[in-house]
């Protein structure tokens, strides 16, 4: 468990082409709150924020609390930014979930593909996990084609699965393994 720890302080930031992930801050409020407070990005995962007030008790409850995995999503051209990205280990069975939000005005461009493929290199090339795995909402497919384009396989689905603004959520588990990830670094 040290050792992944030590590592993931290591890479808490990562380059891609289009994209940087880092450190959430409080700096990064008033970019959050632009799809916090959208009720269409936060539909399947949780309430708007109200005031940016929340927005910032967010980003210090969870962000800065407990950072290790948690990323923005920062695009290099501009530094502004669109989402988050995290990567939640469970070291002491080599697996981790990844969990991602995206503001509206950026979906359909890739850099949800391009963060995850970021986290999911990081987990099995430097993490040595075994399996990386992601859930959504059956009705949010678009999040499902995200899952598929980063290679992962469709494992099921887990009946009311979350409590989600008070109705229960059915959710597709879809996951990659080491093996696989490497079959298709092979390929490439």
């Amino acid at each position: 468990m040290e050792n992944i720890i030590y590592l993931m302080v290591q890479h808490q930031q990562l380059m891609g082409q289009r994209i940087l992930l880092r450190p959430v801050s409080l700096q990064d409020a008033s970019d959050m709150f632009e799809y916090a407070a959208d009720k269409e990005t936060t539909r399947f995962l949780f309430e708007p924020h109200k005031n940016l007030e929340a927005t910032k008790k967010t980003i210090a409850e969870f962000f800065v609390k407990e950072p290790l995995g948690k990323y923005a999503i920062v695009l290099k051209e501009n530094n502004k930014m669109i989402g988050t990205i995290d990567l939640r280990v469970d070291a002491n069975h080599k697996k981790a979930e990844l969990g991602y939000i995206l503001n509206k005005q950026f979906w359909g461009n890739g850099y949800v593909t391009e963060a995850a493929s970021l986290l999911i290199e990081l987990g099995f090339q430097t993490l040595g996990l075994e399996r990386i795995y992601a859930m959504y909402d059956i009705k949010n497919r678009a999040s499902g084609r995200v899952m598929e384009r980063l290679g992962m396989t469709s494992e099921g689905i887990l009946r009311k699965n979350r409590l989600v603004k008070g109705q229960f959520s059915d959710d597709e588990c879809y996951a990659i393994l080491r093996e696989e990830y490497a079959d298709l670094n092979n390929k490439a």
